[in-house]
């Protein structure tokens, strides 16, 4: 779209009540000449079924909003990518109320990529911190684009994943880009930017509203073959993107965990409902894998690390954990061991990655 253009579609874009379908509407009686449209009479915005206050707004636009955002997608890397742009992705476009435009900073050729969505708990396990890291780092090397939120826990360890394999992660957020939410991910936001791509359908300067985010996700579903759930309470919002992934007709895969693990019920009510249950990363690539045209190589990361041999006691240990986060009073009890002989060994397990703190004082078997 042209800057003359996009300027007057922007000017449209912020008026109230005015959102795609009207839009596309309006383009279609214009014949897609916004510029005709802006200065069209009075009269004929009527019949093209605008109110009087809209052609208020027609006439006296928010035109700082709007230089705001023209000198923003004048900046390097950054893009506003409308409806009908070649460079607005084809799946999103599938379905039912794709938005308008999206605001983009980073690599636009990702839109155009394989992705997968990884969503899950901000309050996640360090199990599930791991797999979500573990899971994105691996797809991103067998090709597919890591898709997800930006929010702290299962988000952000999806996107650190993916940046520690090949860089191809989109977060879509739940604010406007100049709005980093929430702000402890200031340096994962620019790591995004550098190497992968931050999209948005919020104007800029929008903050971080409640109503925004549940909003966001049928775009984060929508832009992916698929979405992979890795941990989930059963009122988390990760359920409500995969639901969303269904009903466009999309993949959905979800990480079984621990009956005890509230942040498993999700994972374990999308089973029930038909997810297909996944243990490693590639039973997504098997499944996907006609879909895509593609068949992944095995990654040498897969392969696993020679880890140290632990003497018996280590292992008796380690058996009497479990994979429930437990407290050292309750591994006294299972193992028979001293509390002093006990704590050395949970520091020799957790410094050679056996184990991994939990809240309350407990620790976890990963």
């Amino acid at each position: 779209m042209q800057s003359s253009q996009l300027s007057n579609f922007l000017k449209l874009f912020h008026i109230t009540g005015l959102g795609r379908v009207s839009l596309e509407r309006l383009g279609e009686h214009f014949l897609d000449n916004f510029n005709g449209l802006i200065d069209a009479p009075h009269s004929e915005l009527l019949a093209a079924g605008l109110s009087s206050k809209q052609i208020e707004q027609i006439r006296d636009p928010d035109k700082q909003q709007v230089e705001r955002e023209l000198d923003w997608a004048e900046q390097p890397g950054n893009h506003i990518i409308c409806y009908d742009d070649d460079a607005y992705p084809v799946l999103l476009k599938e379905t039912v109320n794709y938005p308008a435009l999206l605001y983009a900073s980073g690599n636009i050729n990702l839109l155009s990529t394989p992705q997968i969505a990884i969503v899950g708990s901000r309050n996640c396990s360090p199990g599930g911190a791991k797999n979500a890291f573990d899971f994105a780092s691996f797809l991103s090397r067998s090709g597919l684009t890591i898709t997800s939120g930006m929010a702290t826990g299962i988000d952000a360890q999806a996107h650190l994943g993916a940046l520690a394999a090949t860089g191809k992660t989109i977060a879509v957020t739940g604010t406007g880009l100049d709005r980093i939410y929430p702000s402890r991910n200031q340096q994962l936001a620019y790591d995004i930017h550098e190497k992968g791509l931050l999209i948005s359908e919020f104007p800029l300067g929008t903050g971080p509203k409640s109503e925004n985010f549940p909003r966001r996700n049928r775009i984060l579903s929508g832009l992916c073959i698929a979405t992979l759930v890795v941990e989930a309470t059963q009122r988390s919002g990760s359920l409500i993107t995969a639901r969303l992934a269904l009903e466009q007709g999309r993949e959905v895969f979800a990480i079984p965990g621990s009956i005890q693990n509230p942040q498993s019920r999700g994972c374990h009510q999308l089973i029930r409902d038909g997810a297909r249950l996944v243990e490693q990363a590639s039973d997504i690539i098997e499944e996907l894998g006609s879909l895509l045209g593609f068949v992944a190589e095995q990654q040498v990361s897969d392969v696993k690390e020679e880890t140290p041999e632990l003497d018996p006691e280590a292992q008796v240990l380690l058996q009497a954990m479990g994979y429930d986060p437990v407290s050292p009073d309750a591994l006294v009890e299972r193992s028979g061991l001293t509390i002093d002989k006990l704590s050395s060994m949970l520091v020799l397990l957790e410094l050679n990655d056996f184990i991994q703190s939990a809240p309350g004082g407990c620790y976890v078997r990963i």
